[in-house]
């Protein structure tokens, strides 16, 4: 019989109510065609009617299956919801359907997941729980889910994928802004040879300051070459931070060696932390093996930064900085070469070695008479070193000053001098002067020896001398008198840190105003915030001067922090913590946060454990502002006790505050002229197209911060002349030459541009035509071993123009009129002979310059 007319029989029967022969009819013709689903639903609702419960829920499990697998989703749905009211749906067809619900109802497929993972734990098939937690978790990695997912698997021996459920939970925790350090800790206990779990774990305890855990977690992983870089910069910072420096060394060192740019800071670091050692032999080795690797001009530049920045953050000793004045010689870097000389005096000075001292201040002059402060460095060598060397420097001294006086008082009698003060005082001052040496370069106990020396010779003398008392509350230091008076009061507690300078006189506004001109003259962002923190910290006198940019909610892009000698540096998430903080709450308060006890601030209590860590009791924070913008902080921390601050640090510091946002956009903006500009790759010049753009550049800059800007064209020959006798080819390849000399020995700041096929334009920053002849007789002397093909050293003329820095002038104007007189002044100096220089004057009138 034919399945047509067995199913009108079946259907007759039914209307009959003979369910039974019908339900026989039904499952004969499905004997006969499996795939008839319409006939198979039917006989469920007979057998449903028959209370034939079992062979229902075989029928409607064989439709649900037969959907599955034809892709019959939305059936499916309905036959699986039929089949579990109907007491049918097992464990395997649950999963089924859950995954059925993935692409329409996510939240009720992970539920389905949720509820048949419970089954089978309790039916103990935990295998089977833990792939339907799997599902789970890729549909919803909430906190409960990877929770279940890795307590199962860790029950089950999947260690490896324990591991990563928990991982990703830590790192869940954090994102909602809690604590996921058990998490990672559990990961890493399951499986510590996985770099992402280790590195999690490394930053969780380089958090709190462990370093030692840090380093013996990461320390397996670190030691295989293929680790992610991140995992041993992190180790290498652990050994930094547990002072294991000849162990960080290797490290840092491979790190620097496959990657030059962002190791260089590494190896600075290192630098600097065995300067903090006093492992001055180490320091220097290692700088100078950093100096015989780096290559081009970009490297040598970045080289002599991160030196000088070492430098400055810590407190070298005399082998150090005999090395940095050998270097900065070399490279023609005298604003540095000066700085570390003057170093060098007062160390040589505070150890009563004199005629050392002597050298390094006659070599001083010799670069800069003018430099401030050396009447005063000399006037302490009085009748310290022998009188002709004594009577040799003044009188280099004395040319300078007469330089320059105005040309009206070059004809007067000199006045006589004056009367020579009596020898106590300057013994005492010369005492004074070698403890705050000693006490600036961490030599505390040669300090506290020059203060006893003092309480013993000049008994009593700080109850009148404010200098002194500020030293020794400085220092700690109390005098012992007989009757047992103590600096600080009758009950002998230690005084309170000094406060500054005293923010009403004259000399504090001077020295704030010297310090955002520092401020001002820095080339880069880095290095205007590295200015801005240690001129800062020092000038305030407080434990920590930290600087930030970011903006509200974000981390910071940047951050450079100063340390007061013997204040421990802060760590990079408590930094970062209190950069975020501290800025959302100037955001919030419209202007400055000061707190004097800042371990008790409610506004603080978010980060109560890295302010207890830093040990703060004051601090005040200043908003970076760009416009309406805030763009980053300045914060300033006293450690030592609690500090009372007042209107004025306010008021001074947001001028401060100003000028580092007006140099960082200054920064930023000459970077971008650079970056934009092209570089010839085998001279390192910029090209002629970009000479107008970074010049008008720089005159803006220099007009906005009244500083003096001057364009030098240096030239070795007739163009046409030197290709006839030698051919172009020969002439690009010498002017390629004098070009990589150029650039490697300028300052950060100054700008070298390929003028022509044989003059280069150089454009110096806060030079005026003066320094601008001692710029060129140094690259005259560093290009004396190039030679032209002829065997003859280069020859170079110059011409040198200072552009009219007056706000009067338009930029444009400026700019125009300096080139055609710098232009004019190279004429000139060709025409007088080989290796001449010649420099003119500009014409103030304002027709002139814009005619």
């Amino acid at each position: 019989m034919s399945d047509t007319k067995r199913l009108e029989k079946a259907e007759k029967l039914l209307q009959k109510g003979k369910l039974s022969q019908a339900l026989s009819e039904f499952q004969a013709i499905l004997a006969e065609d499996p795939g008839n689903d319409a006939v198979r639903q039917r006989a469920v609702e007979v057998c449903l009617s028959l209370n034939q419960t079992n062979e229902a829920v075989n029928l409607q499990a064989e439709l649900f299956d037969r959907q599955v697998a034809g892709g019959h989703a939305a059936e499916a749905v309905n036959s699986y919801k039929r089949l579990l009211r109907m007491g049918g749906a097992t464990h395997a067809r649950t999963l089924l359907y859950a995954e059925l619900l993935e692409n329409s109802d996510q939240r009720e497929a992970v539920q389905v997941y949720s509820n048949v993972a419970n089954e089978l734990i309790g039916a103990g098939k935990k295998q089977e729980a833990l792939d339907a937690i799997r599902r789970a978790v890729t549909l919803d990695a909430s906190a409960e889910n990877l929770r279940r997912e890795g307590e199962l698997a860790s029950q089950l021996g999947e260690n490896a994928e324990a591991a990563i459920a928990f991982l990703m939970l830590g790192q869940l925790e954090e994102r909602n802004g809690r604590r996921g350090d058990s998490w990672f800790q559990r990961a890493y206990k399951l499986n510590p040879h996985d770099p992402e779990i280790a590195q999690s774990v490394g930053t969780m305890l380089l958090g709190r300051g462990d370093h030692a855990g840090a380093r013996a977690a990461l320390k397996p992983l670190a030691q295989d070459a293929d680790a992610p870089r991140e995992l041993r910069e992190m180790y290498a910072e652990a050994l930094l931070g547990e002072r294991r420096l000849e162990e960080a060394e290797p490290v840092i060192w491979n790190l620097y060696e496959q990657d030059s740019e962002t190791g260089i800071p590494l190896v600075g670091r290192l630098i600097g932390e065995l300067l903090e050692e006093k492992q001055e032999r180490q320091a220097v080795a290692l700088t100078r093996k950093l100096e015989g690797s780096v290559q081009g001009a970009a490297g040598t530049r970045e080289f002599l930064a991160m030196v000088r920045e070492v430098a400055q953050s810590r407190t070298p000793g005399v082998d150090y900085l005999e090395y940095m004045v050998e270097l900065y010689n070399s490279a023609n870097r005298e604003p540095e070469y000066c700085e570390a000389l003057l170093r060098l005096f007062e160390l040589h000075f505070a150890a009563r070695n004199y005629g050392k001292a002597a050298e390094c201040l006659d070599r001083a002059a010799e670069v800069d008479a003018y430099e401030p402060g050396h009447e005063r460095r000399l006037e302490l060598l009085r009748g310290k070193i022998d009188a002709n060397r004594f009577n040799a420097i003044a009188n280099r001294l004395a040319v300078a000053a007469k330089a320059s006086k105005p040309i009206e008082e070059d004809s007067r009698e000199a006045e006589p001098p004056p009367p020579p003060t009596e020898q106590e005082p300057t013994v005492l001052e010369d005492l004074m002067l070698q403890a705050e040496i000693f006490l600036q370069y961490s030599m505390r106990s040669k300090a506290m020896e020059r203060l006893e020396r003092i309480n013993k010779l000049f008994p009593r003398e700080e109850e009148t001398r404010e200098k002194l008392r500020q030293l020794y509350m400085t220092a700690g230091f109390v005098p012992k008198y007989e009757s047992q008076t103590v600096l600080a009061g009758t009950d002998g507690a230690r005084a309170a840190p000094p406060q500054g300078a005293d923010e009403t006189a004259v000399d504090n506004f001077a020295r704030v105003t010297e310090i955002t001109r520092n401020i001002s003259r820095q080339g880069s962002v880095k290095a205007v915030l590295f200015t801005a923190v240690n001129d800062a910290g020092r000038h305030w006198n407080v434990s920590r001067c930290v600087a930030g940019l970011c903006s509200p909610g974000k981390p910071p892009s940047a951050a450079i922090e100063y340390c007061a000698p013997g204040v421990k540096q802060s760590e990079v998430m408590a930094l970062v913590k209190l950069i975020s903080t501290l800025q959302a709450l100037a955001v919030k308060q419209k202007g400055s946060v000061a707190m004097v006890e800042a371990e008790s601030a409610p506004e603080l209590e978010s980060i109560r454990s890295f302010v207890t860590a830093l040990n703060i009791q004051s601090l005040m924070a200043v908003p970076l502002v760009d416009g309406n913008e805030h763009v980053g902080i300045l914060i300033l921390e006293q450690c030592d006790a609690q500090r009372t601050w007042r209107t004025v640090d306010d008021v001074v510091l947001k001028t401060v505050a100003e000028q580092i946002v007006m140099a960082v956009n200054n920064a930023k903006l000459r970077t971008l002229v650079k970056t934009l500009a092209v570089t010839d790759e085998k001279s390192g010049l910029l090209k002629r197209s970009s000479y107008l753009d970074v010049l008008l550049s720089e005159v803006r800059r220099g007009l906005q911060q009244n500083s003096p800007v001057t364009v030098i064209l240096l030239n070795i020959g007739s163009a046409g002349a030197l290709v006839k006798e030698f051919g172009e080819a020969a002439v690009e390849a010498i002017i390629q030459e004098v070009g990589q000399v150029v650039t490697a020995h300028l300052r950060q700041n100054d700008v070298a541009v390929r003028y022509d096929l044989t003059t280069i334009a150089l454009i110096v920053t806060d030079t005026n035509e003066k320094t601008s002849f001692l710029i060129l007789d140094k690259l005259r002397k560093v290009l004396a071993p190039v030679k032209m093909p002829s065997g003859e050293p280069v020859p170079v003329s110059a011409g040198i123009g200072e552009a009219v820095m007056q706000s009067r002038f338009d930029a444009v104007d400026i700019v125009t009129e300096v080139i055609n007189r710098v232009e004019e002044a190279l004429e000139i100096a060709r025409h007088e002979g080989q290796n001449k220089a010649h420099a003119l004057t500009a014409n103030l009138d304002l027709e002139d310059i814009t005619a």
